[in-house]
């Protein structure tokens, strides 16, 4: 049983570790996609170099720290509703104890466990550790283990930036004539890593991934560039 416990600890820690890195990792394909649809819309309406630096900055600026506010709202709502889960078991130990040891019984009879069995892993189990039980069996979370509002806040903001970077750059440092189709490069390719490293960690299909990915960045290019056009 404490091996068990042992290996459910460590496949949530490395869940949370790769939740974590998807959201990392979809956090600078929005960095990305974002800031080249401004810097497209703003270069094709002026030559201005400044101009088309400051929008864009400003742009990567606001993405960043709207997904960090937004990351940070989202994880802290979760949070909150953990804490009001373990409350409402707590209450329910003492108010329906029969109701929640058979919760525990069922829960062991569905891994194959006999009813006699079952229920005597379930009286052991709360009367050793009651409140962490009921909240592993029914809700798969660990008492006193939920996720800081801050990191995701502070991993939200930094992919973000990151990602921005790549088209920031490459529209304001290249030379004018490569200006154009060194940023279309230079963002083809980051949405291709980010494909690719979202179907990785997502075990998803790579080909499929990296291919959705830069059509999007493609068809955002495009349209953001004849927007500009327009002005």
């Amino acid at each position: 049983m404490m091996s068990k416990t042992k290996s459910n600890d460590k496949t949530k820690t490395m869940d949370e570790k790769l939740n974590t890195l998807r959201a990392g990792v979809l956090g600078s394909n929005d960095g990305i996609l974002t800031v080249v649809g401004v810097l497209f819309s703003v270069a094709a309406a002026t030559s201005n170099q400044f101009t088309i630096f400051i929008a864009g900055l400003s742009d990567l600026l606001a993405c960043a720290f709207s997904m960090a506010s937004g990351e940070y709202a989202s994880v802290s709502t979760q949070k909150d509703t953990e804490k009001a889960v373990v409350e409402k078991e707590r209450q329910l130990l003492k108010t329906n104890f029969d109701d929640e040891l058979a919760a525990v019984k069922r829960h062991y009879m569905t891994l194959g466990v006999t009813e006699a069995t079952a229920v005597a892993i379930g009286k052991d189990l709360l009367a050793k550790k009651p409140l962490e039980t009921m909240v592993s069996i029914k809700y798969d979370m660990k008492l006193g283990h939920y996720m800081n509002p801050w990191d995701a806040a502070f991993s939200s903001l930094f992919s973000a930036s990151a990602g921005g970077v790549f088209p920031l750059v490459a529209m304001t440092f290249l030379p004018t004539a490569l200006k154009w189709p060194g940023t279309i490069v230079a963002v083809s390719l980051s949405v291709a890593l980010t494909g690719y490293l979202s179907a990785v960690l997502g075990k998803g299909n790579v080909k499929t991934a990296v291919t959705r990915n830069v059509i999007v960045g493609i068809i955002t290019m495009f349209i953001h560039y004849y927007i500009g056009t327009l002005f």
